[in-house]
């Protein structure tokens, strides 16, 4: 059975029927067909994975599209171009002939340009007797324009997927960022109720199975296993939002200021309020040496779960605890919290935690009646040693990793 066959540099390749489709195609384009020859090496170019070609072949398809006098390629044109390959060289950045030819024949064999050569292989035209071109040989860039609404299609197939990727690649981001926050954080706070150092394990796989040139898929299935431990590194702190800063709390709050009304205007005026202040004041100092002081967490913690107050920090920033203090007494009084107040939070707690837990109220104002009594509850149940500030902290943290209660 004889096989057709077309001739290229490296000998004679066979007449596949792809190719002889794609002649078909040229064959029968509609009259009047146009197309921008610089919009379709474009869509060529955005599409040269599909299509199997390499940068240096769109190099060479820019410098055969050069070749062709007009900006529109058209159906009733002349639409073969015939440079020798040293001007076709020099128009390709002086590319080298063998790598011109082996790039000829990759556009060849994705269906972008044919060959038409003349009986002794030579580029060139005949022109009649008014020196308009009656017959080219060369390389035709018809199918360019026959493929030009298929290639347009391809074009926008790539610029979806990368779409698509780049949105995978920003989620994946994200989700790291909070995994890895929250992973720091009940680390460095000593969270029980997870076993953290493992869930650091299971985040280091994650993102060390990622290539370096991470793919739609492999991107997608890192984002999946991230959602997953994000969902039970959250779930394993649920337990530490119960009752927070909401319920019981509040209701024991609301009693106490009902009992004492510690936010009365007229709470230094009178001599009775005065001594009992003093008192408890003084039965605070001499049981402050007999319990364990709170614990002082990272100032970079406290900031990531308390981010407003760095609005009311010297200058609009907080860069130490001097810094954070200092907007702590600031949000004191804006919060409405009396100087008594925060005096005796700061000889319970220490005055970083004073400041820390304003911050803490602070996230949550909308949620509190009452700051000056809430801040009085907080004071007594630290004095009790019934109080950390690891609860209150992880709660605000969890809620700013969790996208659903994001604000």
């Amino acid at each position: 059975m004889h096989t057709e066959s077309v001739a290229t540099p490296f000998g004679r390749r066979p007449m596949t029927l792809a190719l002889i489709r794609r002649q078909q195609s040229v064959a029968e384009l509609k009259a009047g067909k146009t197309c921008d020859k610089w919009k379709v090496k474009r869509d060529a170019s955005a599409a040269m994975e599909q299509l199997g070609l390499q940068s240096n072949s769109l190099a060479v398809l820019d410098a055969l599209l050069s070749f062709y006098p007009e900006n529109e390629l058209r159906q009733d044109g002349q639409l073969v171009v015939y440079p020798s390959n040293l001007q076709l060289s020099l128009r390709a950045n002086g590319m080298p002939g063998s790598t011109l030819r082996r790039h000829l024949a990759l556009l060849v064999e994705a269906g972008l340009i044919v060959r038409k050569d003349s009986a002794n292989g030579k580029r060139y035209a005949r022109k009649d007797g008014a020196g308009d071109v009656e017959r080219a040989f060369g390389f035709d860039l018809a199918p360019l324009l026959a493929r030009a609404e298929e290639l347009a299609a391809m074009a926008q197939e790539v610029i979806a997927a990368r779409t698509t990727l780049r949105k995978a690649k920003e989620d994946l981001t994200i989700c790291r960022r909070d995994v890895r926050k929250l992973i720091t954080a009940a680390i460095e706070e000593d969270v029980e109720g997870g076993d953290w150092y493992a869930m650091e394990a299971a985040y280091a796989a994650i993102i060390g199975r990622l290539p370096r040139v991470a793919s739609l898929k492999d991107v997608t299935s890192a984002l999946e296993e991230m959602l997953a431990l994000r969902t039970e590194i959250l779930n394993r702190l649920e337990k530490l939002d119960k009752s927070v800063f909401s319920g019981t709390n509040d209701a024991h709050i609301e009693q106490h200021i009902h009992n004492s009304n510690p936010e009365s205007p007229n709470e230094f005026e009178q001599s009775s309020g005065k001594q009992l202040e003093a008192k408890s004041v003084e039965d605070t100092r001499a049981k402050k040496q007999s319990r364990e002081p709170l614990k002082v967490f990272a100032l970079g913690t406290v900031l990531r779960a308390c981010p407003q107050i760095v609005d009311y920090g010297p200058g609009g920033s907080i860069t130490s605890w001097r810094d954070f203090m200092s907007a702590g007494v600031v949000v004191r009084s804006m919060l409405g919290i009396t100087p008594s107040a925060y005096q005796q939070a700061c000889d319970v707690m220490g005055q970083e935690n004073a400041a820390v837990s304003v911050a803490c109220m602070l996230e949550r104002a909308n949620m509190i009646n009452s700051p000056g009594g809430y801040l009085r509850n907080l004071t007594g149940r630290a004095q009790r040693g019934a109080f950390s500030l690891g609860p209150m902290l992880m709660a605000l943290l969890k809620a700013n990793a969790d996208p659903e209660r994001r604000v």
